[in-house]
């Protein structure tokens, strides 16, 4: 499965919750299958996602949904014990693994050597869900979406980068659309 397939599945799933995305490519790719008001799309601050989602689901009730790679949260491990800490029960962490760093250049990360489904069940999360192929996903995500927080779920996909433009916003009007989204509550 390829990293915009697994957006795209996902996404098609989603109603009202807001999503934070990861830097560059997971970023464009999500642009491009599922623009939305709701998505927040971070040009910036590799390992910061799973962090901002973290606030934004501490700050106020609607569900969020934060996508990161395994590159960011490998950068930011830190987070894992803070989201579990903090127990935002409107709160899910989906990490696409592609095991490398995609929008760099796809090098190699240590997700090919360490399973972070264990580390986040070894952190204290829950509800954790796995998933490598497109038919589980499909089928099984309503799932995470029905579960109290916070969920972490993993999601294996193959490396690469899909062709797709580059977002045609400023990160200004990125922001203004999801403020005015945030408030709509």
């Amino acid at each position: 499965m390829e990293r915009i397939e697994a957006l795209k599945i996902i996404t098609d799933q989603l109603n009202d919750e807001l999503v934070v995305c990861n830097i560059g490519f997971p970023s464009r790719e999500l642009y491009h299958v599922n623009d939305s008001p709701r998505n927040f799309y971070m040009l910036g601050s590799m390992g910061m996602a799973s962090s901002m989602g973290l606030g934004l689901a501490l700050s106020q009730e609607r569900k969020v949904v934060a996508f990161d790679g395994d590159g960011s949260v490998l950068m930011n491990l830190g987070s894992l014990v803070t989201i579990y800490s903090q127990s935002p029960a409107n709160f899910v962490l989906v990490v696409i693994d592609n095991e490398c760093y995609g929008s760099t250049g796809n090098q190699c990360t240590y997700a090919q050597q360490v399973d972070l489904t264990q580390v986040a069940q070894g952190v204290g999360f829950q509800n954790c869900f796995k998933f490598s192929d497109k038919e589980s996903l499909q089928n099984d995500f309503h799932e995470v979406l029905e579960s109290s927080g916070p969920v972490f779920v993993h999601v294996k996909v193959n490396a690469g980068n899909a062709d797709v433009p580059v977002i045609d916003m400023e990160p200004q009007e990125i922001k203004e659309r999801f403020m005015v989204e945030i408030k709509k509550e």
